[in-house]
């Protein structure tokens, strides 16, 4: 392919297309005209890149389809953290399982999450995307079948450590792959309908808990017919990503222009195709000697800096206290009042919740800004969690406790789900530079997998110890200090191209430059 707009032919990146901030060129500034976005730089070397406006065609066709492939990975993110909640009872009496014994076989699949968002990453970046996920997916496959067929606690321990690896590579890699395969305009919410996948996987883990609960409850191991279902969206994943194409980012970061080309040309129009690929080569002109992200860079003050928001992001997610309710959901509804079967069905209703919250959430994420979702959605969650550890002080034992805490668990469950869940992950997959964002992605999932851990391992330890109350008090007091970590720190990534959040967050401009968030 020949030059364009004054740009070298055929300039490769060397294993990246991001440099130190050392250097750089003066911040690539974006602004909107008539529906597209033009990139403007201060280097006479560098020409304005128009964005046409997104159309319809054959090409929107093509990229729903690469987007509903790769979900099938939050599917089973969702299934596979979830439908243990109702299978505890049963795996209890036909694995004779102790109160540490449960507790080590629900939280084991969060040690794997955790190894494997740290490590999966780092693969991801040197393999590409696409293989990465259709490995993750043969993954899925071989440790959901085993444990169906595990004959002991130990050997599920095991099965579940490998399906927490699968479960936690794919929540690095499908977030990343979707943001970078993603239009501007559309990258909110294209990557949080991964967020929809997951919480539609754990809807699906709940109805098919009731279900098989309700029908053959009283027969052994039905626990297994429940984690047998997992089977089924990993063979979907599988065949998905094996028509999906690369992500076109990460094949200019190998310098692959001719193959990025190819697949834009399959998910956008001829002219936007030809721009973004102009727009990520203008960023990649800053630094042509860039090498593949090491730790070292992340001592640079600015990444460094966007590393801790990125943790304290994934901490705060974690410590609203949603998985304790994914998890253990059954067992505290049947501590407020209903019976085991009860709480099996009024579960459903935090399933159900869920997925209508993050429908109206990818409805508005754009519209309204990351940073207000977030800022919104740790006011609501402090509220709810004060109101369950209220009505247990207030409201006497029995139908009506049960009735009111269902409610106003599904409120939790809503503002949460609706707002902070996929916002985050939406955010940790676009605020890092293209050079390390396997390793920071990576890094930041694995602080918020360990906290998953450490949330689950302890609530039904501390709900023994101490009761409902003083747990969902505590459960208030750390979202609000979430609150303000947002309030204080986090800034609006909103409206900006990957390419533009990188010169920005380099320059600081995303501190102080807040462009209108698009509709």
């Amino acid at each position: 392919m020949g030059p364009s707009d004054g740009f070298p032919p055929r300039e490769r990146f060397g294993e990246s297309a991001v440099a130190s901030s050392e250097g750089r060129l003066d911040a690539a500034r974006s602004r909107n005209t008539n529906g597209g976005t033009v990139i403007q730089t201060e280097s006479p070397s560098s020409a304005k890149v128009p964005l046409p406006p997104l159309t319809k065609g054959p090409h929107s066709r093509v990229m729903s389809t690469v987007i509903v492939g790769a979900t099938f990975g939050g599917l089973l993110f969702g299934y596979d953290t979830g439908v243990i909640n109702g299978a505890l009872d049963s795996l209890q009496k036909d694995l004779s399982l102790t109160s540490f014994t449960e507790g080590f076989v629900t939280s084991i699949l969060l040690v794997g999450a955790a190894l494997g968002a740290f490590f999966v990453g780092r693969i991801a970046d040197r393999i590409g995307r696409k293989p990465t996920v259709t490995a993750l997916a043969v993954l899925f496959f071989i440790a959901a079948l085993g444990s169906v067929f595990a004959p002991t606690w130990e050997f599920l321990s095991v099965t579940r450590f490998l399906l927490g690896l699968a479960v936690g590579g794919a929540s690095v890699t499908v977030p990343v792959y979707l943001s970078e395969i993603s239009p501007t305009e559309r990258r909110g919410q294209y990557v949080t309908r991964n967020e929809l996948m997951i919480v539609s996987g754990q809807l699906a883990a709940f109805a098919v808990n009731a279900v098989i609960g309700s029908v053959w409850g009283e027969t052994g191991n039905v626990w297994r017919y429940m984690l047998a279902v997992a089977v089924l969206p990993a063979i979907a994943l599988f065949i998905g990503m094996l028509r999906n194409p690369e992500s076109p980012r990460w094949l200019l970061s190998k310098g692959r222009e001719e193959e990025a080309l190819k697949v834009l040309q399959k998910i956008r129009t001829p002219e936007r195709a030809q721009a973004e690929l102009d727009e990520v080569r203008l960023l990649a002109q800053e630094d042509s000697t860039a090498k593949n992200g090491t730790y070292k860079d992340l001592r640079e003050p600015w990444i460094f800096k966007l590393l801790l928001i990125g943790i304290g992001l994934a901490i705060s997610q974690q410590l609203t206290g949603i998985n304790s309710i994914m998890y253990y959901g059954t067992q505290v509804l049947q501590q407020s009042g209903f019976s085991q079967q009860g709480a099996l069905i009024a579960n459903v209703g935090s399933g159900i919740i869920a997925v209508v919250a993050v429908l109206v959430g990818l409805r508005f994420v754009n519209r309204f800004g990351r940073r207000h979702f977030l800022i919104f959605g740790f006011a609501g969650t402090t509220v709810f969690h004060f109101l369950i550890g209220f009505t247990s002080v207030v409201v006497p034992e029995g139908l009506l406790r049960a009735v009111v805490t269902l409610v106003f668990i599904i409120c939790f469950v809503g503002v949460m789900q609706g707002t902070i869940g996929p916002v985050i992950w939406l955010m940790l997959s676009e605020m890092f530079p293209l050079r390390i964002r396997g390793l920071a992605m990576g890094l930041t999932v694995l602080i918020l997998w360990l906290t998953n851990f450490v949330v689950s391992l302890l609530f039904p330890v501390f709900v023994k110890g101490v009761g409902i109350t003083p747990t969902f008090f505590v459960f208030a007091i750390l979202n609000l200090l979430a609150f303000f970590f947002v309030l204080r720190f986090v800034p609006e990534t909103n409206g900006r191209s990957l390419e533009q959040l990188e010169e920005d967050f380099s320059t600081g401009a995303i501190y102080t430059q807040k462009p209108k968030p698009q509709s």
